[in-house]
């Protein structure tokens, strides 16, 4: 290609121009020239870098929402109101099963067989004894009773183990009873307040045909003792509804007055509990 209409001169002439000009402005024009771009370089790195950080982040935000939804829409457990726990309903309470004491048999309780050096006694034939204490306190009692004309009759006072035997087995078989019908009467052997030489058996001797009858509450003798026999230390043994669940009996008596006939009966009442 012809180019002859071109002239170089003015090529040669600015860098012959470049040439003329010092060393050290050329360096300071140079110099700047870098700044004026420096700046412009920071700020779109700048911008680049922001960039990057809302991405990662967003990117996070979204693939956390796809890993853990529940996290997300977990709702606010301080604003949550909760409503009550209903209380499961109350059981009922179960009935207890009446327990059978050591030392009770047939509802009668265990007593010991009095000494016979200890009993005196209470009838002019000498069969029907008491322990002393008692016996003493008897005597007063129907010479007291006599006085207002009421004849206090005792019946049976002290009764030796092998007594009561007869009473509740040979009896029991004559009768043809069952053990539980006979010991709503009479106590088994080793069970019966009649050991201890402080329980009595009245009647009213106007009135013989109630002897060891419940009739017995009816006559002048049982409203005299109803009425009088606590001045002796006497008390009714088994009354109506008693807790040992003995039948009732109006003629059952038994002394109370000193430490140790207190202590046979209400320690074995408790220990029966």
């Amino acid at each position: 290609m012809d180019n002859a209409g071109f002239s170089e001169k003015p090529s040669k002439a600015a860098a012959q121009s470049m040439e003329d000009i010092p060393e050290a402005l050329r360096d300071a024009s140079e110099s700047a020239s870098v700044s004026q771009l420096k700046p412009r370089g920071w700020l779109v790195g700048t911008f680049v870098g922001l960039g990057a950080i809302a991405l990662t982040v967003g990117t996070w935000l979204t693939v956390g929402e796809q890993l853990f939804p529940s996290i997300a829409t977990a709702p606010n457990r301080e604003t949550q109101t909760t409503s009550p726990i209903a209380s499961p309903p109350a059981s009922p309470t179960p009935t207890s099963t009446p327990t059978i004491p050591a030392n009770s048999l047939l509802g009668h309780l265990a007593y010991p067989e009095a000494p016979a050096k200890d009993l005196q006694a209470i009838t002019a034939n000498g069969q029907i004894k008491l322990r002393k204490a008692a016996a003493q306190k008897f005597i007063a009692m129907t010479a007291a009773a006599r006085s207002q004309g009421v004849i206090l009759v005792p019946i049976s006072g002290f009764r030796s183990v092998s007594e009561q035997q007869h009473l509740f087995f040979d009896v029991k078989a004559q009768r043809n009873q069952v053990a539980t019908e006979r010991a709503a009467v009479s106590a088994p052997p080793g069970y019966s307040e009649h050991h201890t030489g402080y329980a009595i058996d009245i009647g009213d001797g106007r009135a013989p045909a109630t002897n060891l009858s419940q009739t017995f509450e009816k006559t002048a003798a049982y409203k005299w003792l109803a009425a009088n026999a606590a001045r002796y230390s006497f008390e009714m043994s088994f009354p109506k509804n008693n807790p040992q669940g003995v039948s009732y009996e109006p003629w059952h008596w038994r002394f109370v007055g000193d430490r140790h006939s207190l202590e046979t009966f209400y320690k074995a009442r408790q220990l029966s509990k």
